[in-house]
């Protein structure tokens, strides 16, 4: 459910850069937005409890597998979910650290640290290189979000059949959505160790704004926050649906 939110929250801030607002168009943006009161720094306080819960249950798939309790072909042994139950482990534990530094009033951009990291590593051969590794895999990733949402083998993870056209829909939109968006991402860091540029390595806010300085880029806007905010509503949908 927090992991929903976090979507429609971004969702929100790539409609307003749309037209013309400022903002940060990630997670950093997202958090920031409950920095400022009271209230809302409980509501990161909340946040960061779910997030290691998250973490703690992709650490739990990753050493006995996803859906352990449903028997395996001999010939598949989970290897590629539990890399995949690992890899969201780090990704929720690193969300969990973001909403606990903006909890703390201590938030950063991640756009802004993603740069300087990829600065300091674009001084060397073997830090370009790593860029463009790290780029490459976020793409692959994008893609793999594409051709899950495309393909409905997001069913797979859900305990209802594919003949529910609300659910259908929200998964499609929204997979196809969040895979291009980081696509765009990744492309964005390959060419920042190309050109040696690190202000284009700033991960998803810098692949949405580069979009909205395109001719098209407001049109394009609109899709992609309708489209992250339809992964946002599948969030809710795979809180209540998900095969555990």
């Amino acid at each position: 459910m927090v992991s929903g939110l976090l979507h429609l929250l971004i969702a929100y801030i790539v409609l307003r850069l749309a037209f013309g607002d400022p903002g940060s168009a990630d997670q950093s943006g997202a958090l920031s937005i409950f920095a400022s009161s009271t209230g809302g720094r409980l509501a990161l306080w909340v946040a960061v409890v779910a997030f290691v819960a998250m973490a703690l249950w992709r650490i739990a798939e990753t050493i006995v597998g996803p859906h352990p309790s449903e028997p395996r072909s001999d010939d598949d042994d989970g290897v590629f979910d539990r890399a995949k139950a690992g890899a969201l482990a780090v990704v929720y534990l690193a969300f969990a650290w973001s909403a606990g530094q903006f909890a703390m009033g201590q938030g950063k951009s991640s756009g802004q640290q993603n740069a300087g990291l990829s600065a300091r590593l674009m001084e060397s051969t073997a830090g370009k290189a790593v860029l463009v590794v790290a780029g490459l895999i976020i793409i692959a990733v994008g893609a793999y979000h594409v051709y899950k949402g495309v393909s409905r083998s997001f069913f797979d993870d859900l305990r209802i059949g594919d003949d529910n056209q609300a659910v259908k829909v929200t998964g499609i939109v929204g997979y196809a959505a969040k895979g291009i968006v980081l696509a765009g991402a990744g492309i964005l860091v390959v060419v920042a160790a190309i050109t040696a540029d690190p202000s284009k390595a700033t991960g998803l806010d810098g692949a949405v704004k580069t979009v909205a300085g395109w001719p098209a880029g407001q049109f394009l806007l609109v899709l992609a926050a309708l489209g992250l905010a339809a992964y946002g509503v599948y969030c809710f949908v795979m809180a209540h649906y998900a095969r555990m």
